[in-house]
């Protein structure tokens, strides 16, 4: 495998774009779907499992491992790939939305954002300089700047002091990074719901000559039309021989729709976090296991799917896990829904390869709107 970081496009279809990313841990096929492995795990669910459901990278937090177990005793135990037994690409998030969303008392300043851990209270200081060196002990592959995300509905100020100071820690970011062989640190586009702020975000980001962009502050509280508006704003401003990341997205009808406008890579909690509270992903679309009418059925999840957990275990048993709130029913549904996403990830890719996108992508939707078959 290449010792440099690299990015191709290898077919488009509209926007849509299949490429590939290589680095010395290994290959990301794109359209990629990153699981979210918040603390160091991808909850409920063992690393060989999340391999073996299609998986080429997943995401860490820099936020929740730098308060646990501390950044500093990963790095003396190998790094988050050896600690956690996953040898594969590894995406640390800079830990700035954690910070706005989850500590208390904090205060943000030029410098940085000094805050008060949700675990314990204790004081920590987070600067651009801080995040990126976490994100180095932890042996990130793929690092982020350090941003701040404003939750939307915003006034049109705050948007723009926020994508201003989030430019310059992008700056600071880069410096601190350096040249590191192998590896990459990718810059925010910010900007809320305002095209003119998206715009200037993303063109003084690409002038930075980063090695990828994501677009982040999106998917925190707008209607997902306005999103997708801002794509189509913000994409076409980037590089096309970078990949780009859509930050926390997201129900499988968002890949969808932002694949169609570029996007080429995703994360999201809400597979693994819906598998843990009885809600599973199919190709018939969400299914509710708590619900009473799957008591006495005998029948799978989805006969065709490739997924033990979706082929072998009847809906009754399920249920039966969910309501029981037994640990193995959140482990079964979970191992469903990323095996779903993935293998919605692999659908896209060979739809864009063959040139069918479009009218792969109105099949799955139109399977989605017709439901789950009857009850029993």
């Amino acid at each position: 495998m290449t010792k440099a970081f690299t990015f191709k496009v290898l077919a488009t279809d509209g926007k849509a774009r299949r490429g590939s990313i290589t680095m010395p841990r290994g290959e990301i096929r794109t359209p990629a779907f990153m699981p979210v492995g918040t603390g160091g795990t991808v909850k409920t669910m063992y690393m060989d499992q999340v391999r073996g459901v299609g998986s080429d990278i997943i995401l860490g937090n820099t936020y929740h491992l730098m308060l646990r177990p501390g950044a500093e005793r990963v790095a003396r135990l190998g790094g988050l790939h050896e600690f956690a037994r996953w040898p594969h690409p590894i995406l640390t998030d800079s830990g700035g939305f954690q910070v706005m969303s989850l500590s208390k008392l904090r205060k943000l300043t030029e410098k940085g954002v000094t805050f008060r851990s949700h675990i314990d209270g204790a004081a920590y200081e987070m600067s651009p300089e801080r995040s990126i060196e976490i994100q180095g002990l932890l042996g990130a592959d793929i690092q982020m700047q350090l941003d701040e995300c404003t939750a939307l509905p915003a006034m049109e100020k705050e948007i723009e002091r926020a994508m201003e100071l989030s430019l310059r820690w992008a700056e600071r970011c880069r410096t601190a990074f350096g040249d590191q062989q192998g590896k990459a640190m990718f810059g925010i586009v910010q900007g809320g719901d305002i095209a003119a702020l998206r715009l200037r975000s993303a063109q003084a980001l690409k002038a930075m000559d980063l090695k990828g962009y994501a677009i982040g502050g999106l998917a925190v509280g707008e209607p997902q039309p306005v999103m997708l508006e801002m794509l189509d704003i913000t994409c076409p401003e980037l590089p096309a021989d970078r990949p780009r990341y859509l930050m926390g997205v997201g129900t499988p009808d968002d890949i969808l729709k932002s694949v169609a406008r570029g996007i080429d890579m995703f994360d999201c909690v809400m597979p693994t976090r819906a598998g843990r509270h009885g809600l599973a992903y199919t190709r018939r679309g969400k299914v509710n296991l708590r619900n009473a009418r799957h008591a006495d059925d005998p029948r799978p999840l989805d006969e065709e799917s490739d997924c033990p957990a979706a082929r072998d275990y009847s809906r009754a048993y399920l249920h039966h896990l969910v309501r029981s709130q037994e640990a193995l029913g959140a482990m079964l549904l979970t191992w469903n829904n990323l095996s779903y996403y993935q293998k919605l990830m692999q659908d896209i890719r060979a739809a864009i390869e063959a040139g069918a996108f479009e009218a792969r992508a109105a099949e799955i939707s139109e399977r989605w709107a017709r439901g789950d078959i009857p009850g029993m």
